[in-house]
């Protein structure tokens, strides 16, 4: 039976790559003459650079950058050679002529909540400098384009401190520059943003799947900024700030004020906005370009049984995320579908909760779950596929 196991990562316990290997050697060991592929999943967050210059085999790069919170983190980032990219993936990019080297950079890395402790999370205090950092450094590199992945940031400051990375100021009512970053909370300061006088940034290109605008009852501020620490109380002054900054970084770089209401810039608290307008990046779907990036569409029109899952498969799978939208795309084609996560939630289409099963024995704690996420998902795929399907 020709098989695609496509995973994303088990977060704290196993990369993308991990786990298709894990469940590839399991099935292998059960049925030995089966044909099996595999494709590692990513969104634009946490894992989307591993997983991308692994599939290019690139070279990673570390660089220490101010972290969300002002600490100094360690970030990572990847440099591949263009000509290996799957044509697909190059359609979609659409980078300049003469493009060789692409960085892969994630905001996560420098800028994700996961870096922040939950006591000291806050959109209004926590910023994308190290973002920034990592693009600069990337550049100094060698790299000549730079795709960035978002998802799991901390942050709610349009990537305001990531453009002061990379050389804009942000000035006060008297003409003076603003010393520190541009955290949400000192954006009263700031009356006019200046760009650097240079040209030539990179090309950008910048990977998300969520459609959120940047403002209103869908925007940034209000669907993701709980969660990030906002208090119900201060929404609409954060919402306030997040127009008058928008406002001002659109007539720094003459820019239509049209662009608020483009899809997909509230990703990250923003910067999505930040990044297309201040260095004229564009987006492009994240889960949609890691198929590309991996030839799944090609491999899934060999594949007869797929194979996917993630740490936890719930609702929010089904929105953009990597396994939920290879379910959608498998059940489409007419194959057949198994999907196993550390942990299941709800989902809205009941035969496709049918197809699920949670890897993580019943009442087994957290820790000893993640300890042992390996041998579950192995365990589970050998007695899964013991016999012939």
């Amino acid at each position: 039976m020709n098989t695609l196991i496509a995973f994303d990562k088990f977060k704290d316990a196993l990369t993308a790559s991990e786990a298709c290997r894990v469940a590839a050697e399991a099935l292998a060991s059960v049925q030995p003459d089966w044909r099996i592929e595999t494709a590692p999943l990513a969104d634009g967050g946490d894992g989307f650079c591993q997983t991308l210059t692994e599939l290019s085999d690139g070279e990673f790069q570390k660089t220490i950058v101010i972290g969300p919170t002002g600490e100094d983190v360690e970030a990572q980032y990847g440099i591949i050679d263009t000509a290996k990219l799957q044509p697909g993936a190059r359609a979609m990019l659409n980078l300049p002529v003469g493009t060789s080297k692409l960085a892969i950079v994630e905001l996560a890395q420098s800028s994700g909540i996961a870096l922040v402790p939950q006591d000291r999370r806050s959109p209004w205090t926590t910023n994308t400098h190290g973002l920034g950092q990592t693009i600069a450094a990337a550049r100094e590199s060698g790299a000549d384009a730079a795709l960035v992945g978002l998802g799991g940031s901390a942050t709610n400051d349009l990537a305001l401190g990531a453009l002061q990375a990379l050389g804009f100021r942000f000035m006060d009512r008297h003409g003076n520059a603003l010393a520190g970053l541009p955290t949400p909370e000192r954006w009263p300061e700031i009356q006019k943003i200046q760009p650097p006088e240079r040209e030539g940034d990179l090309p950008l290109r910048i990977a998300c799947d969520v459609e959120n605008p940047l403002l209103g009852p869908n925007g940034a501020a209000a669907i993701f900024g709980p969660q990030k620490g906002l208090m119900p109380e201060d929404l609409e002054r954060l919402e306030n700030e997040t127009a008058r900054m928008a406002e001002l970084l659109c007539k720094a770089v003459n820019y239509g004020a049209q662009s608020l209401n483009t899809p997909g810039t509230g990703a990250a608290g923003g910067a999505a906005f930040g990044l297309m307008i201040g260095l004229g990046g564009r987006i492009v779907p994240g889960a949609e370009l890691v198929f590309a990036w991996s030839d799944l569409e090609e491999k899934l029109a060999r594949a007869e049984l797929v194979i996917t899952g993630e740490g936890r498969f719930d609702a929010s799978s089904l929105q953009g995320k990597g396994p939920g939208a290879l379910a959608a795309k498998a059940r489409a084609a007419g194959k057949t579908l198994r999907v196993f996560a550390g942990s299941c939630g709800p989902l809205p289409d009941l035969s496709l909760a049918g197809l699920m099963q949670a890897i993580s024995p019943e009442g087994m704690p957290l820790a000893q779950a993640l300890a042992e996420t390996s041998a579950n998902l192995a365990r589970c795929v050998r007695s899964s596929f013991a016999e012939t399907i």
